[in-house]
């Protein structure tokens, strides 16, 4: 994607040399082995492999919630890795938004709490927070649902409000682990058009992890995790064809 005047769009997630080896010593135990990847703001970067491949090892590191074993990472600007603990959870609060496949709502908090919960932890007022989970509930079609608590909701409807929740604070980066991977085929695919169309509107970038093919032709790019390294998918149709057989 490139600005209106030909110059590409900044660059939000800069990875450069990322390793992760869960066992030190261990060379056959590296999940990750040397990754560098840039991703530019409005991306759809989606990250293929099997189970246990290292797709959500890749955003545990991205997201703050795992330390690389070496290299560096940049998100908008500001190197994680050099971040203590509660230095990344708060970035990770403020500027970073993240769709789970379990959805990890909050049973005992009401669809408006599960929604308004990243402004409220980072001291936004209870009134604006409010007013504007109440327009994203509207955008995903669950404004009716507000004080409801998450288990008189469906699958689908549980993973629409954690997508509410996700873009809520308006992050900069948003990272989905198997966003529709507990859903069946039809919710999935409302589910997914639904994250794409949110993300699109509101110029975010979007990093997929899944193993669903079937996402490969929506994306702006699609990788593929294979023995710790990331490897570009440029035949996307051959990908989705060669990923079911």
């Amino acid at each position: 994607m490139a600005k209106s005047n030909g110059s590409p769009p900044p660059v939000v997630v800069s990875i450069r040399d990322l390793s992760k080896t869960y066992s030190p010593g261990c060379a056959d135990c590296a999940v990750l082995d040397g990754v560098s990847l840039d991703i530019h703001q409005g991306d759809f970067v989606v990250l293929l492999g099997v189970s246990g491949s290292g797709k959500s090892t890749l955003l545990n590191l991205i997201s703050g919630l795992d330390q690389p074993t070496s290299g560096s990472l940049h998100i908008d600007g500001t190197e994680i890795t050099t971040l203590n603990e509660y230095q990344r959870t708060v970035f990770r609060r403020d500027r970073i938004g993240i769709v789970f496949q379990f959805f990890n709502l909050i049973p005992t908090l009401t669809v408006l709490e599960n929604v308004t919960l990243p402004l409220e932890l980072r001291g936004d007022p209870r009134k604006s927070a409010e007013q504007r989970a109440r327009t994203l509930l509207e955008r995903v079609g669950l404004a009716d649902r507000a004080n409801d608590f998450p288990d008189k909701l469906s699958g689908g409807e549980q993973q629409r409000i954690a997508i509410a929740r996700a873009l809520i604070h308006q992050p900069a980066l948003v990272l989905a682990d198997e966003p529709t991977g507990n859903l069946d085929e039809d919710t999935g695919e409302r589910v997914l058009t639904l994250l794409l169309e949110l993300t699109r509107q509101a110029g975010r970038t979007l990093l997929m992890a899944t193993h669903n093919p079937d996402i490969v032709p929506l994306a702006d790019r699609v990788y593929r995790i294979q023995d710790g390294q990331l490897v570009p998918v440029v035949d996307a149709l051959h990908t989705t064809l060669s990923e079911r057989q």
